[in-house]
């Protein structure tokens, strides 16, 4: 597949607190490795977009959005949910986080590349309609989504394999029935929600130690006859890698021969749905070097390349 990679230098401003782990060499460890790797010879690259308050209110309050403008410091750092803090120069990055996902919609749509991965931060699925939380400010992919919505596309897939759950997505999305919104994660763990399915949301909860073939069941027997069903137009991907073994952050094990596999199969139903493409977001992962492995298994796949 034709794939690109969306990212901006401005998504390295955004900076919270000493030693906090979304931190700006979360991009530096994926660019590293795709060098390492050659992939990014194989990559299309391109330079995010900065998104309007109008493109933001999409999907987000008017209040919240001015909420997030008037908690941007003139200096120093401001906690803006107890988890995440901005800086000066947060803005800068939060419009060009949600730019990506804008820029995919067209470029995909348009026929440009056929996959892009958006390597962003601030993260995105914590924040709901109303309310930042867990690193997350506004819900990029969620906004790129409605987006989507809007230029015509009607039956979208989410699929979240971050090892938090996507409960600001799910709530997005929750009274939505042309959106199909699957999520796995560890259970019980951070963000507490309530597990709620009905016959649009699949919410996968994992024990602690769930590894690949876990996640293999997920797919296969719970995502897999939803995604048929559906057929989706466009796939989109909450794409964390905080489910990683080498990732203290929380405790299953998936390595990157899983998240490659997850990413073929995607791959796999958007051919035989006849998809118009497969748009992927960077949520979590922490552990720097397995972050970079897991991102170059997942754009590996994405290209079809062994």
């Amino acid at each position: 597949m034709r794939t690109a990679i969306i990212t901006h230098p401005l998504c390295r401003r955004h900076k919270m607190i000493a030693e906090h782990p979304e931190c700006p060499e979360r991009l530096d460890a994926i660019s590293d490795r795709l060098l390492a790797s050659g992939l990014d010879l194989m990559l299309i690259h391109k330079s995010s977009p900065k998104a309007s308050d109008d493109d933001i209110a999409l999907v987000h309050t008017r209040a919240m959005i001015a909420k997030v403008h008037a908690a941007i410091p003139s200096e120093g750092l401001t906690s803006l949910d107890g988890d995440t803090w901005l800086c000066p120069d947060s803005y800068k990055a939060i419009e060009r986080a949600v730019g990506a996902g804008l820029m995919a919609v067209d470029d995909v749509l348009a026929g440009e590349y056929d996959a892009a991965f958006c390597a962003v931060r601030p993260p995105g699925h914590h924040a709901n309609q109303h309310t930042s939380s867990g690193f997350c400010v506004y819900n990029n992919l969620a906004i790129a989504v409605r987006y989507a919505q809007q230029k015509g596309v009607k039956r979208i897939a989410i699929l979240d394999i971050d090892v938090h759950h996507g409960n600001g997505t799910q709530d997005i999305f929750m009274d939505d029935e042309n959106i199909l919104f699957c999520s796995l994660f560890q259970y019980p763990f951070y963000p507490h929600c309530e597990v709620v399915n009905n016959d649009h949301i699949v919410n996968s909860p994992l024990a602690i130690n769930s590894n690949g073939q876990d996640l293999r069941g997920v797919f296969e027997q719970y995502w897999l006859p939803k995604l048929q069903a559906q057929q989706p137009e466009l796939i989109f991907i909450s794409a964390g890698f905080d489910a990683h073994l080498e990732d203290d952050m929380a405790s299953l094990a998936l390595v990157e021969a899983d998240y490659a596999w997850f990413t073929e199969q995607v791959v796999a139903v958007a051919e035989q749905c006849h998809s118009k493409g497969i748009i992927s977001f960077l949520e979590g992962g922490y552990e720097l070097s397995s972050l970079g492995r897991s991102v170059a298994a997942h754009l590996r796949a994405l290209l079809g390349s062994e």
